[in-house]
């Protein structure tokens, strides 16, 4: 999101509510349903919310958390507050392959036993990197075998077509000889985080899971990652809404995929807009409200927002790489490689409705929007 106050040294800026600092404090935030708070330090954010569905059976714990040991930790000591046991966690629900998502997972695959839930799309990405993935065996014993990266895609792609992708994510090949390089020299520290789990009910969309002692409905809502999954209760009026929609900031769209992740992400805003009788939203991050129609509006007035800040930049900036465009929406306190993505994913759509067009030059994927 563009800093109003980019430019005002004078300016206190406040924080939101995904970043604050996570509290020790367990609070009921529906039937049968615990709001865990546990820090975390990705991207900016100060805490992810993990959420406790108590059932006859024990729990299903939504998002456990980064793969830390200072996650773990805390997580352990919330679920003690709470006085739910370890090996009361049945299942862990994980919205999207993110890690400060699905990072506590394994553990709870490990001492638990837990089941974990996902999405169909979950883990359809296996290959994209071509690593030597011997030193991220998964601890998870059902994986015994078969090492899963967070980076992954079809396992069939071709040349031509790893091209593509990379030439539609201009990122992705520095980011693929960060981590073979990360990998090479030892410093397996810097991958952990891409550990995944391996789920045991994966889900379509409008699936229908029982969790809590009632029926949620499965929404698949790609558009933040290719894989992110909402849940809606219609008996109360809850969703689950992870990140695709959150309070107070604009949920980053990515995708390594290519096609057009912005217009995905807005008709799935639509969607989960349109469900009837919400009482309570729960997210990943910030605190729990209940105007889901509203919130979704306002998100997609921001993004209406930034297409015409680029459309309004045309003349002056012509023809330049993404980094250059970014410029135009981000302050630069903001910029950097998940700014130049969003950018991207911003011109992208675009250029697929006819208002940009793209082309290399040196290596350097360019864009221009038509005025």
């Amino acid at each position: 999101m563009t800093d109003p106050h980019a430019h005002d040294p004078s300016a206190v800026r406040v924080p939101k509510q995904e970043q604050e600092e996570a509290s020790t404090e367990i609070t009921e935030v529906g039937r049968g349903i615990l709001r865990l708070q546990l820090p975390t330090n990705f991207t900016g954010l100060g805490h992810v919310n993990t959420y406790a569905i108590e059932d006859g059976r024990g729990v299903t714990l939504v998002d456990p958390g980064l793969p830390s040991e200072e996650s773990w930790a805390a997580l352990l000591d919330r679920l003690a507050a709470a006085g739910i046991p370890l090996a009361r966690v049945h299942t862990v629900y994980v919205t999207h392959s993110h890690p400060d998502h699905f990072g506590g997972a394994h553990r709870l695959v490990e001492e638990a036993g837990s089941d974990v839930l996902t999405s169909t799309m979950f883990r359809r990405w296996a290959d994209l990197l071509d690593l030597d993935e011997t030193p991220l065996e998964p601890r998870d014993p059902a994986d015994e075998g078969e090492a899963i990266t967070l980076l992954a895609a079809e396992e069939d792609l071709d040349e031509e077509a790893r091209r593509e992708l990379e030439a539609s994510f201009p990122g992705l090949a520095g980011f693929r000889d960060r981590v073979r390089t990360a990998i090479a020299e030892g410093r397996l520290d810097e991958v952990a985080w891409m550990k995944v789990p391996r789920p045991t009910i994966a889900v379509d969309d409008r699936a229908v899971v029982r969790m809590g002692d009632r029926d949620w409905v499965a929404l698949t809502t790609p558009g933040h990652t290719h894989d992110h999954l909402c849940m809606w209760s219609p008996e109360d009026g809850i969703v689950l809404s992870g990140d695709h929609v959150l309070p107070t900031i604009t949920p980053h769209i990515g995708g390594l995929f290519g096609g057009d992740p912005l217009a995905s992400y807005l008709e799935n805003l639509d969607k989960v807009a349109a469900l009837e009788g919400i009482t309570q939203v729960l997210p990943a991050h910030g605190h729990p409200f209940s105007d889901l129609a509203g919130r979704c509006q306002a998100i997609k007035d921001h993004h209406a927002r930034r297409l015409a800040q680029l459309a309004d930049a045309a003349d002056e900036v012509g023809f330049a790489g993404v980094t250059r465009w970014s410029e135009e929406l981000f302050s630069p306190r903001s910029r950097g490689q998940m700014a130049d993505s969003e950018t991207h994913a911003h011109l992208e759509h675009l250029r697929l409705a006819g208002r940009a067009e793209r082309r290399t030059v040196d290596d350097e994927l360019q864009f221009r929007v038509l005025a």
